[in-house]
């Protein structure tokens, strides 16, 4: 599998079978699966999007929100438990181009890509096991 590391942007290649050892990156040595949201932007967001063999589960939020502000904390210790998913935020405020490219209604929205394909979306406030909840309904379903 390949990893974007989220510290350099370096293409790491990991056997599958590896990343439950928590991988570090071949160029900066960091940890290359964060168990904590990272920030994406417009630009890294296209390298990082097209280059990850791993879903990644994007907040589209604003600073302004306040659900979410709510979320946040829950989006957070979700990601505490999914070692296999990258959770990314993405500031709508900052990202203008990003959240007219996603078609952002309202926020907060969390979008499921796998490459450069949305393969779910889902807007409101979730609590950390209702946010778990769907998302394992979403890697389960066959695509």
């Amino acid at each position: 599998m390949i990893i974007v590391c989220p510290s350099c942007s370096a293409k790491n290649r990991v056997p599958k079978e590896k990343l439950d050892s928590q991988p570090s990156c071949g160029q900066c040595h960091q940890g290359l699966i964060p168990l904590t949201p990272i920030e994406l932007n417009e630009q890294n967001f296209s390298h990082f999007i097209s280059n990850s063999d791993l879903p990644i589960l994007v907040d589209l939020w604003a600073e302004w929100c306040g659900p979410c502000k709510m979320m946040a904390p829950h989006f957070a210790e979700t990601a505490k438990h999914n070692p296999y998913v990258v959770f990314a935020k993405i500031d709508t405020e900052a990202n203008p181009r990003l959240s007219g490219a996603f078609n952002v209604r309202s926020i907060p929205t969390l979008v499921l890509m796998k490459k450069t394909k949305e393969v779910a979306r889902i807007s409101g406030v979730l609590r950390a096991n209702q946010l778990q909840e769907w998302l394992d309904q979403q890697l389960n379903t066959p695509e």
